[in-house]
C-alpha cells in the first residue's frame, strides 16, 4: 500500500512521517522504515524521516512526544523532529483546532526538510468513522466522502487497512505503541462513535460496516471531484467583479442544476472572503433567486452580505451612470456578494 502511495505521488525522494506514538503511526513508521533501510522504492531513491507534533493538551505530552520520537530513531528514520504546537480554538472545536495546528506544523516540517511528501496513518476505521460522522451532521457529498488517500503532500496509505492489523505489525515489529486516552473519552464524537457507535452497527447489522462505509467515501469521492470541477468551471465563467463586490447573472444561476447551482454560490461566498456556509444558509440565498424586486440582504458566514439586484434596478442604474441609455450587457437581475468590511490593506 505505501509503496501504490509513493507511486501516486511520483515517487518523492524524501518522504515524513507523522507520528503520534500511537498503533496506526507507529506501523506505518515502521513500514516506511523499511523502505528507509532498502534507499528506494521501485528502483526510486528515497528516505525517510518522521516528525512528532506535540499538542500539549494532555498532561506528560512532552514525554509522549519524547518517547515516540526516540521509537522512530531506533526503527533508523532520520530526521526525528518533535514540533510543539499551541493549539487555539478561535471559534472552532477543539478538535478542528488541534488538526489544523498540527497539518501547519507538518507542512512547515516538510518545507524545512524538502521533503515531497507527509504520511498519515489514517485507517479504514478511521474513515468509517468520518463518514458516519458526516452522515450525523448532515454535511453533504464532501462530507460524506471521507479523508482522501493524497491531498496534497499529505499521503494516507493505510486506508484499506483496519486498526487491528496495525496493532498487528507493531506486535510483529516489537513495538510498545502510546494508546492515546482522548480516543476513549465519550466527551467527543468521534469517540463515541469509535467506541459506542460503530461496533453496535457491526453487531446489530453483521461485519463488514467499515468496509461499505469506507468504499461509499471512495465512490462518493469521485462524484464530489466530477461536481466541484464543473462548479470551478461555471463560477469561472459567470463571475463579474466590480471592486470588491462580486456578482452572479440570476438567469444563468436558475438554469444550474441544483447541485452545481449551490456550489457556485458558495464558492462566489469564499470569492470575497467569506466561510462555507452551511445548507441553510445557502437554500436562504438561493431563495433570492425566487423574489421579485430587490431582495435581500442575505447574511453569510465570514462576513459576506448577498442579495437581488433586479433588472429594471440594473437598468436604472445604467442609465443614471450613461446619459446615453441602458448597456446591452444588462438582460437580467444578479446576485451580489458583498463582504461587510472592506479588506484590510
Amino acid at each position: 500500500m505505501l509503496q501504490d502511495a509513493l507511486a501516486d505521488a511520483g515517487y518523492p525522494a524524501r518522504v515524513l512521517v507523522a507520528c503520534s506514538g500511537g498503533p496506526d503511526s507507529l506501523a506505518l513508521a515502521a513500514v516506511a522504515a523499511y523502505f528507509g533501510r532498502r534507499g528506494h522504492v521501485d528502483g526510486h531513491p528515497v528516505s525517510v524521516g518522521a516528525v512528532v507534533v506535540d499538542h500539549q493538551l494532555q498532561p506528560g505530552s512532552a514525554e509522549v512526544a519524547a518517547a515516540a520520537a526516540a521509537a522512530l530513531q531506533e526503527l533508523g528514520l532520520a530526521p526525528v523532529q518533535v514540533c510543539t504546537v499551541d493549539v487555539a480554538p478561535a471559534g472552532m472545536g477543539p478538535e478542528a483546532a488541534a488538526r489544523d495546528a498540527r497539518h501547519a506544523a507538518l507542512e512547515a516540517a516538510a518545507d524545512g526538510t524538502g521533503a515531497g511528501a507527509i504520511l498519515l496513518g489514517h485507517t479504514l476505521d478511521d474513515q468509517a468513522e468520518q463518514v458516519l460522522l458526516g452522515l450525523a451532521r448532515g454535511s453533504g457529498t464532501r462530507s460524506l466522502a471521507g479523508m482522501r488517500p493524497v491531498r496534497g503532500r499529505l499521503l494516507r496509505p493505510f486506508l484499506g487497512l483496519r486498526r487491528a492489523d496495525t496493532l498487528e505489525i507493531c506486535a510483529v515489529e516489537g513495538l510498545d505503541p502510546w494508546h492515546d486516552p482522548s480516543n476513549e473519552d465519550p466527551s467527543f464524537a468521534r469517540s463515541r462513535t469509535r467506541v459506542e457507535v460503530l461496533p453496535m452497527l457491526e453487531d446489530k447489522l453483521g461485519p463488514g460496516v467499515a468496509e461499505s462505509l469506507a468504499r461509499t467515501a471512495s465512490i462518493l469521492q469521485l462524484d464530489a471531484d466530477y461536481l466541484e470541477d464543473v462548479a470551478n468551471d461555471t463560477f469561472a465563467r459567470l463571475q463579474e467583479r466590480a471592486g470588491t463586490e462580486l456578482s452572479l447573472p440570476e438567469a444563468a444561476l436558475r438554469e444550474l442544476a441544483p447541485a452545481v447551482r449551490f456550489r457556485v454560490i458558495a464558492k462566489a461566498a469564499a470569492a470575497v472572503g467569506g466561510q462555507q456556509p452551511s445548507y441553510q444558509r445557502l437554500l436562504a440565498a438561493e431563495a433570492l433567486l425566487r423574489r421579485q424586486g430587490s431582495a435581500g440582504p442575505v447574511e453569510l458566514p465570514g462576513g459576506v452580505s448577498v442579495y437581488r439586484l433586479s433588472l429594471a434596478q440594473l437598468l436604472a442604474a445604467e442609465r443614471s451612470a450613461d446619459a446615453g441609455g441602458p448597456r446591452e450587457g444588462a438582460r437580467c437581475g444578479k446576485l451580489v456578494f458583498r463582504p461587510q468590511k472592506p479588506p484590510q490593506e
